[in-house]
């Protein structure tokens, strides 16, 4: 098994991966049935070989570690990803962290913009489970993933434009917190091949600076969110400022901040609705 896994490591870092070791060893756990922390105690069967080589190959042309695995972990949940739906990211926990900090009713009426897999409304309701979560997306391809990652829980999902003037319309003024990550990446920037090539384009690019569908997001949350509510919303490490003035310039938000990914990076900006 060590001898598989360094040869594999190899062949991952010579293709560029960033995480070549991890990246193996996760694709040997997934090939053998087990937990990573039991590879060092297991002997390979004789098919073992065939199926984890047939991984790395794929892995190695940059085929998503989570495409491969059909799993991607999101703070406390393990969510079904593939082809046609965003995979979510590490650079999110840290708005998923910031919005399980704040003080919400345990009734609270929670709204995920941009759902995708459904990750930040399935997070967020595992760690809320007596508040209304509702889950927005455009992408059936998106939603499909989105529903077997939301099955047996109470979060609501909705296929309609997150951008739309009348979405929700119901619920204006009511809303608790309201969390999003939205296409934000500005046009022709450079992707890493795992991105570029199988996340979806219409989950990615915002737009020529990035801004296209957050500054109507600001929008939608100000007429969402009740006086004092809570909003979040991702957006590229180019465009912090520009998100910043994006909430601040409608004059229906105070406390608006500007806060960094687990990386040190510009990645959210967070705003409370106007008394």
């Amino acid at each position: 098994m060590r001898q598989l896994i360094d040869a594999a490591t190899g062949a991952l870092a010579a293709a560029g991966v960033a995480s070549p070791r991890v990246d193996a060893e996760l694709l040997a756990a997934h090939a053998a049935g087990i937990e990573r922390g039991r590879l060092t105690f297991t002997t390979p069967d004789d098919g073992f070989a065939e199926r984890f080589g047939r991984l790395v190959a794929r892995r190695a042309e940059r085929v998503p570690l989570q495409h491969l695995t059909g799993v991607a972990a999101f703070g406390p949940v393990d969510l079904h990803v593939g082809p046609g739906v965003f995979v979510p990211r590490p650079e999110t926990e840290a708005l998923l962290e910031w919005a399980l900090t704040q003080p919400l009713r345990p009734e609270a009426v929670i709204v995920d913009l941009c759902t995708g897999s459904g990750a930040l409304a399935v997070a967020l309701a595992a760690s809320r489970p007596t508040a209304r979560v509702i889950g927005v997306d455009d992408s059936a391809e998106a939603l499909a993933y989105a529903r077997r990652n939301t099955a047996g829980t109470a979060v609501e999902l909705l296929c309609a434009d997150a951008t739309a003037p009348d979405l929700l319309a119901d619920l204006d003024g009511t809303v608790d917190l309201l969390v999003a990550n939205p296409p934000y990446i500005p046009a022709g920037a450079a992707l890493e091949p795992e991105v570029a090539q199988h996340d979806p384009a219409h989950a990615l690019f915002g737009g020529r600076d990035g801004m296209a569908v957050i500054d109507r997001i600001v929008d939608v949350a100000a007429r969402l969110l009740r006086p004092g509510g809570f909003c979040a919303v991702e957006h590229d490490d180019t465009t912090s400022q520009r998100s910043v003035d994006a909430f601040a310039g409608t004059g229906r938000f105070t406390a608006v901040t500007a806060r960094r990914d687990l990386t040190g990076r510009p990645r959210f900006v967070t705003a409370l609705r106007s008394e």
